[in-house]
């Protein structure tokens, strides 16, 4: 049976034939058909709904899910629970009221699962017991007991369908985990109980939370690594369980944040790295599974064996793997306000803005950087300003980039419900009810208060640019074609822009084919998109001590390129209408030549020390150019320079292009071919054609 592989490269086998079986049949979607035959529940049933209060309704609809889903038992799973319900797929909970959803669900959070394996639910209930004082409590002890009904469903019918997972689940997750396996099932069972109602959280990290019992196990003999590794494989299987035959077209499949974060330090600054990092490795090499997104924590220390275990995993495409630069996220965290003990925690929140794990809510606020310069700073389609010199120019957009800023700070202020009259703070309701949220988030017992209203020992609202790549070469091209060169004047300019370039198309292949923009390791092109970074972080974090939000900045796009396009401007580089532009802290399409570490040079001129969120790179290589112990070499070297230069995040895909335009041509017979996307992978052929095209289109790379 053979997992397939975009760029060519052949995957081991290690895991038997039964796994191997079980997966295949996941990854082509046997699973998430079931879900969705029967996709909700109803409340229609539950008498004086409509009248309850919203948290008493969540509750309700809560206790519904755990009493009517389905439940799913695989012959030959070595841990079970599933997240039956279609609707969840939905970013819902799957519940519904005269036939419409109930609440909206969660997203862009990692939850405190590392809790209930040291502790247990019994142990989250004792501390229930301690803030026994505050009243919203009341409903994190009824998610419980809605755990715990679901949990006596599986327990008493795997009695005789899983005799192996019933002793399992006779001691987890309701109390400590002792071995590897509970723990692997500990996990499972309580990220798959969120998913059931509706929420996408991430894992986090899997191998600091796994490590120690798989230690234990070894030490005592207990256990192979064999066997661990297809103990482990099933919970990566399992996590298929959304993918459907027939998924409708849009920005993807395999978009439910539930990314893992391998490697880094702990709390006590130990290496976390140990036998589950390399499992993990394994296993999505073998198995090419893209639904969990990886991404290792990456440092000056690191261990050469891991780097070369990634770039072989690499490799085989699909953008599963990317890598933090832990040495300045740590420092980044600390310039914010995090005890650098605490910081040390860090994973991402599902896709890679950075969170602490279970005491995070997250929220950002995208905007786009390139429109705002040509259109609310130039006036462009319409009302084109002059400017008489690039001083003018730059002094126009940073008051705008002040105004935006300033702007989102006092709307999270307004949000927030902070009393201006006092000058003191309190919290209000940001979102609906999500008790099951707020069972995984450490203090909001402690707090009394759930996870939309200061439940979580850190509120953080990030607003993030995208287009800033874009702005800084047109910034680039209007100095060199208006003010340098003097080719044109800026009047004469905005009029070839207004008219499409139509009438100037010289002028046009010069700004294309002439001018080096950022990208390509020049410290004259990439200086305004550096200038922009710098500014609009600084604007941000002017604001972070002012409250106890932390209001921190990023860098991202995740696809919005693809909806921002239809209302950009023609740009002075040289692009048309429609153009898809920039992703993330990625070079305009088509404008990088130099190769991929002339890329991450120039993306690591920013100080990006200052993007406490986050500012992702996506970097695109062909098969060929990391084949052989060559192509692995100049992988571990990209790593390393990403590190050394101040990188923050880089996420790599290996393919070949005319894989992907095969792809889009033959469908069916690409079904399970994997790109990475942004802060998330998707199959292909489920992208679409706009999302297909920018996939393509975006950092070509070269050779390293």
């Amino acid at each position: 049976m053979e997992f397939f592989c975009g760029t060519g490269f052949k995957r081991p086998v290690r895991l038997c034939e039964e796994t191997r079986t079980f997966a295949y049949e996941s990854l082509h979607g046997k699973y998430g058909e079931e879900a969705m035959r029967t996709p909700t529940v109803s409340v229609d049933d539950i008498y004086g709904y409509d009248d309850m209060l919203d948290y008493d309704r969540y509750v309700c609809s809560i206790d519904a899910i755990v009493r009517k889903c389905p439940l799913r038992f695989v012959e030959g799973e070595r841990i079970i629970g599933a997240a039956t319900l279609g609707g969840a797929i939905f970013h819902h909970v799957p519940a519904v009221r005269s036939g419409e959803y109930t609440f909206w669900s969660v997203s862009h959070v990692t939850l405190g699962f590392d809790r209930v394996l040291k502790i247990g639910l019994h142990g989250m209930e004792k501390e229930l017991d301690e803030y026994n004082d505050r009243p919203y409590n009341c409903y994190l002890r009824k998610v419980i007991d809605h755990f715990r009904i679901w949990h006596a469903r599986y327990l008493a019918e795997s009695m005789t369908r899983n005799p192996e997972c019933h002793d399992l689940l006779l001691h987890v997750p309701f109390q400590p985990a002792r071995t590897f396996h509970e723990a692997v099932q500990s996990l499972w069972f309580c990220f798959a109980f969120t998913r059931l109602c509706g929420n996408w959280s991430g894992i986090g990290r899997i191998d600091e939370m796994l490590g120690p019992y798989l230690k234990k196990d070894l030490a005592d003999r207990t256990i192979t690594l064999d066997e661990a590794r297809e103990i482990l494989a099933h919970f990566f299987i399992k996590g298929c369980e959304w993918i459907r035959k027939d998924t409708p077209i849009g920005t993807g499949d395999a978009q439910h944040y539930q990314n893992i974060v391998l490697a880094g330090i702990d709390v006590n600054g130990n290496e976390v790295t140990n036998e589950v990092t390399y499992l993990v490795l394994d296993i999505i090499e073998e198995l090419g599974i893209s639904d969990f997104p990886v991404t290792v924590r990456l440092s000056k220390h690191s261990d050469e064996r891991l780097l070369r275990r990634i770039a072989e995993v690499t490799r085989y495409g699909g953008g599963v793997l990317a890598v933090y630069n832990e040495d300045l996220i740590l420092q980044s965290l600390t310039d914010i306000g995090y005890d650098p003990i605490e910081a040390r925690k860090f994973a991402n929140d599902g896709c890679w803005e950075i969170q602490i794990p279970g005491q995070t809510y997250f929220i950002y606020h995208p905007f786009d950087g390139y429109s705002m310069l040509m259109q609310d700073v130039i006036g462009l389609p319409d009302n084109p300003r002059t400017f008489e010199s690039m001083e003018e120019l730059w002094e126009a957009y940073t008051a705008r980039l002040k105004a935006h800023v300033d702007t989102q700070f006092d709307n999270m202020l307004r949000d927030r419900n902070r009393h201006y009259d006092r000058g003191d703070w309190k919290w209000r309701q940001a979102g609906p009810p999500c008790e099951v949220v707020s069972l995984f988030i450490e203090d909001c017992a402690k707090n009394g208060r759930q996870y939309y209203r200061g439940g979580p020992r850190y509120t953080v609202v990030s607003p993030h640019i995208g287009g800033a790549p874009d702005a800084g070469n047109s910034l680039h091209a209007i100095d060199i074609l208006v003010f340098r060169e003097k080719l044109v004047t800026f009047p004469e300019l905005m009029k070839a822009l207004q008219n499409n370039w139509e009438g100037y198309e010289e002028l046009r292949q010069y700004a294309m084919n002439k001018i080096t923009y950022y990208g390509n390791d020049d410290d004259e092109a990439d200086s305004y998109v550096v200038r922009i970074l710098d500014t609009f972080a600084d604007l941000v974090l002017k604001h972070n001590d002012e409250c106890p939000v932390k209001f921190i900045p990023g860098v991202s796009t995740f696809g919005r390129q693809i909806d921002w396009m239809h209302s950009r401007v023609p740009s002075p580089m040289g692009t048309k209408r429609d153009a898809i532009l920039s992703g993330n802290d990625s070079p305009t399409p088509g404008t990088d030549t130099e190769g991929a570490t002339a890329v991450i040079k120039s993306y690591c001129k920013a100080n990006l020390r200052k993007q406490a969120c986050g500012a992702a790179l996506d970097i695109k290589l062909h098969p060929s150019s990391v084949s052989g112990e060559n192509g692995i070499a100049a992988l571990v070297a990209m790593q390393k320079t990403f590190v050394q230069l101040g990188g923050f995040f880089m996420q790599t895909d290996v393919i070949d292009a005319d894989v992907l335009k095969a792809a889009q041509e033959n469908p069916e017979q690409y079904k399970t071919l994997s790109v990475r996307v942004s802060g998330w992978n998707a199959r292909f052929i489920t992208l679409k054609k706009e999302w297909q095209d920018m996939v393509i289109e975006r950092t070509s790379g070269g050779t390293v």
